[in-house]
């Protein structure tokens, strides 16, 4: 008697069977889109190396936050680029900075809008690296301070989440202090526990105008190929308040999101970062790739691995094609 072959393709026969089967589900619900804010109204400025994301004042900011949020977007993350810099990143937390503005602007035009703010210094200080000097050393102490400023400035702005991505040792928790100490109980972090000292952060860096100025960011975010030491940072962040946490860069990385899932029982997000998505907006722009199949199958992927939330610069785009869907 022939031994009949065992036929997992009866559950890929039809669309309606892959359906049923389907394990991981995308859904619009799952993104965050990034927005580049600028001085200024009427501006929007291209930014040459991620196709079809541009710098915008707080006016454009609005209308594209209106914009995000009848495709069904939940959420945005707003990062500012300043009327001026210094040596401590003063104008992380001006009231009058891009960031607050449009903080405001936004929850004005669209209510429902979940809004998170950055919290980081790279944008603003002089030197571009995400804290106060010590001559070329990054103070981790000093710059807790102006991290508990920047954020309370964005959670009386009205922002809903705030989102340190500094990498400083115990920010977290001078954080969660600064904001209960002023009443802000009901605004939660979303920690960039684990962030890597990624190549991938490229164009992000020409579009936010926040490359150092001299050396590189290694000696404050991680190092790729330490994946135990993701999960101290994970541990850490949690102790201390944060109510989600993220992993960045994505494609690179999905086993430590994965283990983020296994490990920790917060929501957990992933970066789909600025060098993610320009290599895929040049691939479709010379014919190389289908965009859309490959954007969805790829956002897919990191919800496989376990993240909650999907930080992308592809989200417009994304929750048009899962409409249709």
């Amino acid at each position: 008697m022939i031994q009949q072959p065992l036929r997992p393709r009866r559950m890929r026969i039809s669309p309606a069977m892959r359906d049923m089967v389907r394990e991981t589900c995308l859904t619009v619900k799952d993104l965050i889109y990034p927005i580049f804010v600028v001085p200024g109204t009427g501006v929007k400025n291209a930014i040459p190396s991620m196709p079809d994301c541009y710098q915008l004042s707080v006016d454009h900011a609005a209308e594209l936050a209106k914009e995000a949020a009848a495709l069904g977007i939940p959420a945005i993350e707003i990062f500012g680029l300043p009327a001026y810099k210094d040596e401590v990143g003063s104008s992380a937390w001006d009231m009058t900075s891009p960031v607050q503005q449009a903080v405001m602007a936004i929850k004005k035009a669209v209510p429902e809008l979940v809004v998170i703010g950055d919290v980081c210094l790279c944008q603003y200080t002089s030197h571009g690296h995400c804290g106060e000097l010590c001559g070329n050393y990054v103070d981790n102490d000093k710059t807790l301070a102006h991290l508990q400023k920047v954020a309370v400035s964005q959670a009386e702005s009205g922002a809903d989440i705030v989102a340190p991505s500094d990498m400083m040792d115990g920010r977290v928790a001078a954080i969660r202090e600064a904001l209960d100490a002023k009443g802000y109980t009901n605004t939660a972090i979303m920690s960039y526990a684990v962030k890597y000292a990624s190549g991938y952060y490229g164009p992000f860096r020409d579009a936010a105008n926040s490359a150092p100025q001299f050396g590189d960011r290694k000696q404050y975010q991680m190092d790729p190929a330490n994946r135990r030491e993701a999960m101290k940072e994970l541990a850490l962040d949690v102790a201390e308040g944060a109510d989600m946490v993220i992993v960045k860069p994505a494609l690179a990385y999905l086993d430590i999101v994965k283990e983020a899932k296994a490990n920790c029982h917060l929501p957990i997000v992933t970066y789909n970062v600025s060098g993610e998505y320009a290599m895929v907006k040049a691939a479709a722009a010379n014919g190389w790739i289908d965009e859309e199949r490959i954007v969805l199958e790829t956002l897919t992927s990191m919800k496989r691995a376990g993240a909650d939330l999907i930080i992308t610069y592809h989200a417009l785009d994304a929750a048009r094609w899962l409409s249709k869907a």
